[in-house]
C-alpha cells in the first residue's frame, strides 16, 4: 500500500495563492479559503474581496495590527493594503452579482462532477445553516474553486455522484484543491491534475464516490523543506 501524507490547510492554500494570476479579483470565503490571503506570492497584485466589504484585504493581522473593526467575512482581524477601500453590503454584494470577481474561492460540503456544489448546511440534525453570500458568489464570480478536505471527519466522500445536501449552485464550480489532489471540473467529469506524493491512483478513486479521471500529464504535489507545496 502508498505510504502518503495529506496537505494540512495552509499547503492547501498556498497551492490555490500560487495560481492566481496578476491583477485578478478574488473573494475568499469563510473557512479554508481565507488562508489564501497569508499565502500571496510577493510581487504579485492580486485584489482580495471580502462579502463584508473590503476591496483590497491583506493578510491576517497579528500584534499591534489588529483592529476588531477590521474583519474578514470569518471574523479574523486581517490587514488593509494601500488603496483599500471599505463599502457597506449593498455595493459588494454588487461586486459579486455582478460579474465583477475573477475568483470565488470558496469550503464545500459536497461536490459533483456536473460543478454541483452544496456548502452550506448538512443534514446533521444539529446542523446549522450558514448560507451567506456563498450563493451570490458561486453563480457570480468568473470562476469559482473549491477547498475542501477529500472526506469527511468519519471517512465518508465528499466528491459525489450527485451531492445529498442543498445545493449552493448547480453546474458552478471549476476546480477544486483538496488535502489529496488538484482536480478539474470539465465536461461533467473530474478531472485529476494532481495528488500527494506516495497516493495511488486506486487509493484516491476509493475515497471518492464519483468516477475520477486523471491526466496522461498527472503531476506529484511534494512537501519541500520548509514545508511549502510544489509540483513536479
Amino acid at each position: 500500500m502508498s505510504d502518503y501524507k495529506p496537505l494540512n490547510r495552509d499547503q492547501i492554500a498556498a497551492l490555490v495563492a500560487s495560481i492566481l494570476p496578476d491583477g485578478c479579483y478574488v473573494n475568499l470565503g469563510i473557512g479554508i479559503p481565507v488562508k489564501v490571503s497569508d499565502h500571496l506570492p510577493e510581487g504579485r497584485e492580486i485584489i482580495l474581496h471580502s462579502e463584508n466589504g473590503i476591496l483590497g484585504m491583506g493578510r491576517a493581522a497579528v500584534g499591534e495590527e489588529v483592529d476588531e473593526d477590521i474583519i474578514n467575512a470569518g471574523r479574523v482581524p486581517v490587514t488593509l493594503l494601500p488603496g483599500a477601500s471599505i463599502t457597506e453590503h449593498s455595493n459588494s454584494f454588487a461586486m459579486m452579482r455582478g460579474g465583477h470577481l475573477d475568483y470565488a474561492i470558496l469550503g464545500g460540503f459536497q461536490v459533483s462532477p456536473n460543478g454541483d456544489l452544496a456548502n452550506w448546511i448538512t443534514d446533521a440534525p444539529d446542523a446549522i445553516a450558514a448560507i451567506g453570500g456563498a450563493m451570490d458568489l458561486a453563480v457570480g464570480a468568473k470562476q469559482v474553486i473549491v477547498m475542501m478536505e477529500h472526506n469527511t471527519k468519519d471517512g465518508q466522500a465528499k466528491l459525489l455522484k450527485a451531492c445529498t445536501y442543498p445545493l449552493t449552485g448547480k453546474g458552478v464550480v471549476n476546480m477544486l484543491y483538496t488535502d489529496l489532489a488538484i482536480i478539474h471540473v470539465q465536461n461533467n467529469q473530474f478531472h485529476v491534475r494532481a495528488m500527494v506524493a506516495g497516493l495511488s491512483q486506486q487509493q484516491l478513486q476509493a475515497l471518492s464516490e464519483a468516477p475520477l479521471f486523471f491526466d496522461e500529464d498527472l503531476k506529484t504535489i511534494h512537501i519541500g523543506e520548509q514545508g511549502s507545496p510544489y509540483l513536479s
